[in-house]
């Protein structure tokens, strides 16, 4: 298999699978996926490794996929990473600007002060995201090199995760034969892929339903506000339907895969399924609303922590644009409508648009990580000389950290 420059891996590590998507960066800019893969995982729990083999397996298994269709090989990926140790806060610095104008070293030097808060040992930062800059009381500034000003100060938004958690996952993908570019929270990755220019600006949260946990981010005045994830998700509600039913959990998957509803009015009350018991018991016949009853509550309880969590951050009523669903479990009928209901606000289903032949397969809210990490690699790939020239406002900051990183 040959080896390209301008290939872009993105692996998404779920609690119930692994995705690995392969896409190439065109000569515009954009990204043409190529390859993908998609395995079982059954070493993760809510987003943490609970078994190297397995969780080893389940990379290889999806990476070797994505090799053969894209024909090309995978020697680097940009990973996710997700689970209840995730923590997030809000911090700021100032610094007293000395020459005439605002530099480079002026804007290393005053997120470096916004960085420096306690952190405990066992957490280590895996994003600093920054939100805005004030000039002399001027907010909203972007990026503020040549500006003239005496007191600059610089807002961001801190991610930090447990260094086991992370070092697992970097050990699992060495493990499978790669490298990590760079480890991605799934909740920014699947924004990047759904989320408009628009929303962000507007304020709108991103809430990704997954197996294990659901995730969320929210987004104002164009910049991340809050993070969290909750340990509460898809495989929950596969659990519900396996103990109402009594049916094996593989076949309760399944059936909420196929005929599940969150909300009564998605499903014909004289529709019937089929369910498969636990041993030599014959199969039973149940109506379809039967099954909506069991998933109803579980999912309305996911969207209570929801609003929970978003009267918490202090965001509530700050989001115009509403939430944004997107995940493998946010595509169960009645979802967007029981979104709404709960939490008061518009909801839409969040699914990446992409071009190329695997488009259609893409356009589904379950690769929305997948997508955003490959975007992301973009990004990356953009800001190395030669490779697409100078970053934008809104990739700078991952410049600037990457610069502390190297430098301090």
């Amino acid at each position: 298999m040959r080896e390209d420059r301008d290939l872009l891996v993105g692996l998404d590590i779920g609690t119930s699978k692994v995705t690995c998507l392969v896409a190439r960066l065109r000569e515009d800019g954009g990204v043409e996926p190529i390859g993908l893969g998609v395995a079982p995982m059954t070493g993760m729990k809510r987003g943490a490794v609970v078994n190297i083999e397995a969780s080893v397996a389940a990379i290889a298994q999806a990476v070797d996929e994505a090799k053969r269709m894209a024909a090309c090989d995978i020697p680097r990926v940009h990973a996710s990473i997700s689970g209840a140790h995730i923590q997030c806060t809000n911090a700021e610095g100032m610094l007293a600007v000395k020459g005439s104008e605002i530099t480079r070293e002026d804007v290393v030097k005053v997120i470096e002060v916004a960085r420096a808060m306690p952190i405990p040992s066992e957490q280590q930062v895996l994003h600093l995201l920054t939100q805005e800059f004030i000039i002399d009381g001027q907010g909203g500034i972007k990026d503020p090199v040549g500006m003239s000003g005496v007191k600059l100060v610089a807002k961001v938004h801190i991610i930090t995760g447990a260094a086991a958690s992370a070092q697992n996952i970097i050990k699992c993908v060495r493990r499978a034969g790669l490298e990590i570019d760079g480890l991605v929270l799934q909740p920014l990755a699947a924004a990047h892929a759904v989320l408009t220019e628009d929303e962000k600006s507007l304020g709108v949260c991103i809430i990704d339903i997954g197996a294990g946990t659901t995730d969320l981010a929210v987004y104002t005045q164009g910049a991340i506000r809050h993070t969290a994830v909750l340990p509460a998700a898809g495989d929950m509600i596969t659990n519900d339907i396996a103990m109402a039913l009594r049916t094996p959990t593989a076949e309760a998957e399944t059936i909420k895969l196929e005929h599940g509803a969150a909300r009564h009015d998605w499903v014909d009350p004289e529709e019937m399924i089929e369910v498969a018991p636990v041993g030599d018991r014959p199969a039973r016949r149940l109506s379809r609303q039967r099954l909506a009853d069991v998933i109803h509550p579980r999912a309305e309880e996911i969207f209570e922590l929801v609003q929970q969590e978003l009267r918490r951050s202090g965001y509530e009523e700050m989001l115009s644009s509403g939430v944004v669903l997107t995940g493998g479990s946010a595509k169960l009928g009645g979802m967007v409508e029981l979104a709404e209901e709960v939490l008061g606000m518009p909801a839409r289903l969040g699914a990446p648009l992409v071009g190329g032949r695997l488009r259609e397969r893409l356009a589904d809210p379950e690769y929305a990580a997948a997508v955003g990490l490959v975007l992301e690699a973009a990004d990356s790939r953009r800001r190395i000389p030669g490779r697409g020239g100078r970053a934008s406002g809104g990739q700078w900051w991952r410049r600037t950290w990457q610069w502390i990183r190297e430098n301090f």
